[in-house]
């Protein structure tokens, strides 16, 4: 058996039309998917086949042609744009004498690449691990330690067998771990809870935008790349409206056309901040004129999946910039309500239409009444005119501040509970 490469930059990419499935991914995203992996793509081999070739996947012929041309351009590594089984990925690496990786490959190397938090690592691990578990079909024979013959006998494993145990075992302290963060994410979601903050969502197909209108809406100072999978760790920040109500806004990882089955699994629970959100905006590129219905059905797919599909949603038409002719604007149901808000996260142009829909969408009880603040409470006042919507302020004789006010019924609650200075007054 040839020794296995190392990864390697050099790449040849392989995306076969097989006639007998309906759904087929895109050579062009796949191009996408391997620069955000960071390889250096030679050539791009197409083909069509009416199934799949069980040995190879893309048949005797084709692969004398990758051969050859692996060779040629000493290519390190045949990316494939497909889910192929482990004993064609094995009968590939035979032939072409190079790595070979599929889809899911390359989507677990971009993620074990662009994961920055704690719990987004433990993901992409137990995902690989997942992944690598299938893999394991005698690919180490030379390393057995269970054979015949004098003075070889004897209790024993393979390591066919040792790697299945430590994977195992790796795999469920990961999934403890998981557990652990889960149980802490839980509790973030009380308090929130407690606060009556509602939660809303930025979901979408990956580099639709959600990473650039979450740091538009909350000043956060998150990584921005025109690329797949740019960011992957779930952000949770507070958002401050103009009437000076909040709520928490959560950016999650991009979904994309046949995502990993292991990876959606893994996620789950950071994309649990989609499920228990109260609104989804979902966030579609509007200048991908062509595609951008068929992200839209395979992002809802996503959250059906995982139990999201019942979460109100309204679509975000985002990079109207990037068009000709294309105004901001909202477009309403027979009922009345926003269904779509066409912007541009990047210049800023429709993101007023936005905090008006948000203020109208995540109305809270709101208190609207007068009050007194002692001249001595300058913090107190400060507060009220940072926290509230001041309408009118008169002064009384003694130098107190007289405001009339506005702000959500559990801020203002809260405040009374804990600053004694605060007096409630009749207009």
């Amino acid at each position: 058996m040839f020794e296995r490469h190392r990864r390697g930059e050099r790449a040849i990419l392989v995306s076969m039309t097989i006639t007998h499935f309906a759904e087929q991914a895109s050579l062009e995203e796949f191009v996408e998917l391997a620069r955000a992996a960071g390889v250096e793509i030679l050539e791009k081999v197409t083909g069509t086949r009416k199934m799949p070739d069980p040995h190879s996947f893309v048949g005797h012929g084709k692969l004398q042609e990758l051969e050859m041309l692996v060779a040629a351009v000493e290519a390190d590594v045949v990316l494939f744009n497909h889910s192929l089984s482990p004993a064609q990925e094995r009968n590939l690496e035979r032939a072409l004498k190079c790595r070979v990786l599929d889809r899911t490959g390359v989507i677990l190397d971009i993620f074990s690449l662009r994961a920055r938090s704690f719990e987004g690592k433990l993901q992409v691990e137990l995902a690989q691990l997942k992944h690598l578990s299938t893999r394991l079909v005698r690919g180490w024979t030379h390393l057995e330690r269970q054979k015949g013959g004098i003075g070889l006998r004897g209790p024993g494993e393979t390591q066919l067998e040792t790697d299945r145990r430590l994977i195992g075992v790796r795999i469920k302290a990961i999934n403890k771990r998981l557990e652990k963060v889960a149980q802490q994410r839980e509790l973030g979601r009380k308090a929130r809870r407690r606060a009556e903050l509602p939660l809303v969502s930025l979901v979408g197909y990956t580099n639709a935008g959600k990473s650039t209108l979450f740091k538009r809406l909350t000043n956060a100072n998150v990584f921005i790349a025109d690329q797949l999978f740019a960011t992957l760790d779930a952000t949770l920040r507070r958002v401050t409206l103009p009437d000076k109500s909040a709520l928490i806004l959560a950016d999650t990882v991009g979904f994309i056309q046949q995502l990993p089955h292991d990876l959606v699994a893994a996620f789950r629970a950071t994309l649990e901040e989609t499920r228990q959100a109260t609104l989804l905006l979902h966030i579609v590129d509007a200048s991908d004129i062509e595609g951008r219905q068929e992200r839209i059905e395979q992002v809802n797919q996503v959250l059906a999946d995982i139990g999201a599909a019942e979460v109100p949603q309204i679509l975000i038409y985002n990079k109207i910039d990037r068009l000709d002719d294309c105004e901001a604007r909202c477009e309403y149901d027979s009922e009345g309500r926003v269904t779509k808000i066409w912007l541009s996260a990047l210049s800023g142009i429709g993101i007023d239409l936005l905090y008006e829909v948000l203020l109208k969408q995540l109305s809270q009880e709101r208190v609207h009444c007068c009050v007194r603040v002692p001249t001595e409470a300058g913090d107190l006042r400060a507060n009220l005119f940072a926290t509230a919507r001041v309408l009118q302020e008169e002064y009384a004789e003694n130098g107190d501040s007289l405001l009339e006010i506005e702000m959500s019924a559990p801020d203002f609650r809260q405040l009374v509970a804990t600053d004694s200075r605060l007096q409630q007054i009749n207009f």
